[in-house]
């Protein structure tokens, strides 16, 4: 065993063990919330990897507005496109991110970034003059 190498694992699971498990399996590893919204979400999530496979033969990129599937093992290792209501910002899914919903990592609002008052923003520049 090597010094500083730790092997990831999700709930005292390997990587390997939880692609072999299928989704009803998985969800007993989640939450309460979770497992009720991927025992609710199985056929859907189901299509979206049938889908999401196709294009990765093909070599697509895979796009998707499905901010609510919560991410599962067979999803690791994927660059997925997630719409945020104006483009589709990709997320790449680490071993990390299961159990976690795709829109929490495509965020809808940006960072507020304020400049410089403009015109007729404050009291004070009603008196400079303008050229």
């Amino acid at each position: 065993m090597e010094l500083g190498k730790k092997e990831l694992t999700y709930r005292g699971k390997k990587l390997e063990e939880l692609k072999q498990m299928n989704i009803r399996e998985f969800a007993r590893l989640l939450k309460a919330n979770e497992r009720r919204t991927v025992l609710r979400q199985t056929d859907e999530l189901e299509r979206f990897m049938a889908k999401a496979n196709k294009k990765i033969e093909r070599k697509k990129l895979i796009r998707t507005h499905l901010r609510h599937l919560v991410i599962i093992p067979r999803m690791v290792d994927m660059t997925i496109n997630v719409y945020n209501g104006k483009e589709f910002s990709p997320v790449k899914i680490m071993l990390e991110m299961l159990g976690h919903r795709l829109g929490e990592f495509s965020l809808t609002r940006l960072k507020v970034k304020h400049g410089a008052a403009g015109i007729g923003a404050t009291r004070s520049s009603a008196s400079l003059s303008v050229k």
